[in-house]
């Protein structure tokens, strides 16, 4: 029993209102990319010293908290409490997403472990059903039940299918060591509607998007932490020929026509590039 969650980037972001119970409605794309973790799932003995239901074990690139509120366990957990015949696990996760990146490792996990249960112990859930219990567990873990191109609104769960392909770009990812607070970058924004939709823009050419397609956390995260602009500005130096912040951040994403040697210019932080 074993998937690989992919991570996400964000073509666009735009925050359009602040809603009455204190969340945000927002606009943007999201868009699958082959970066990902490596998730295994193996029924426990019975004669193992275990109290809980499940037991983590966690690798690759550290992540902080407590392991019994990892978005995995909950995920078994909530359909544990729905399919009580499912039995005692034994979860490892290894980690290649990079954390606190707004590239949704730590959702796309949560969504991957409902299929991967769904699936191996024939739950019956149809896609639908799992889409519906992933938004329990966060605003973009039903885009990743799909994980293929979608246009997103509410607060990130109304998805519409996209016939968006990036085949061919090369996608450099940099995350600088900068975590970024979710709760602080929505603080900081001010709502309002787009010019023009994240949606419009995409189909687009991409040599078109860098004065177009806006992330609007971007000025007040910029202005918060200096360093994720400076590696934006970099990127688009180097080539890029469009490069954003994913998310409310920090990692920062381009799309390249070639590769570049990416870890020969950004020393000591996170990088990957990924051909698409």
């Amino acid at each position: 029993m074993l998937i690989f969650p992919q991570a996400k980037i964000n073509l666009g972001l735009n925050i359009v209102e602040r809603r009455p119970d204190g969340y945000h409605n927002l606009q943007t794309v999201f868009y699958p990319v082959p970066l990902c973790d490596a998730l295994e799932v193996l029924p426990m003995d019975d004669d193992f010293p275990c109290d809980a239901f499940c037991d983590l074990k966690l690798s690759g690139i550290s992540v902080e908290g407590d392991e019994r509120n990892n978005l995995v366990v909950r995920a078994y957990r909530l359909l544990k409490d729905e399919f009580p015949q499912l039995p005692r696990v034994h979860i490892h996760l290894h980690k290649a997403i990079p954390t606190q990146a707004g590239m949704g490792g730590g959702s796309s996990d949560a969504s991957a472990m409902l299929v991967l249960l769904n699936r191996h112990f024939q739950l019956g859930l149809s896609e639908q059903q799992l889409i519906e219990r992933a938004a329990r567990l966060g605003a973009d873990c039903p885009f990743f039940i799909l994980s293929s191109p979608a246009y997103a609104e509410g607060i990130g769960e109304r998805l519409q299918p996209l016939a968006l392909s990036l085949k061919g770009w090369w996608l450099a990812v940099v995350r600088p060591p900068v975590p970024v607070s979710t709760r602080e970058a929505f603080a900081l924004i001010t709502p309002r509607h787009p010019d023009a939709c994240c949606r419009d823009i995409v189909a687009l050419p991409v040599e078109q998007w860098q004065q177009l397609l806006v992330n609007d956390f971007e000025a007040s995260v910029f202005a918060q932490y200096p360093m994720i602009g400076h590696v934006k500005q970099q990127l688009l130096q180097l080539g890029a020929v469009y490069s954003a912040m994913s998310g409310s951040g920090s990692a920062v994403f381009a799309l390249f026509r070639q590769p570049i040697a990416l870890q020969e210019q950004f020393p000591d932080m996170f990088t990957a590039m990924i051909k698409l």
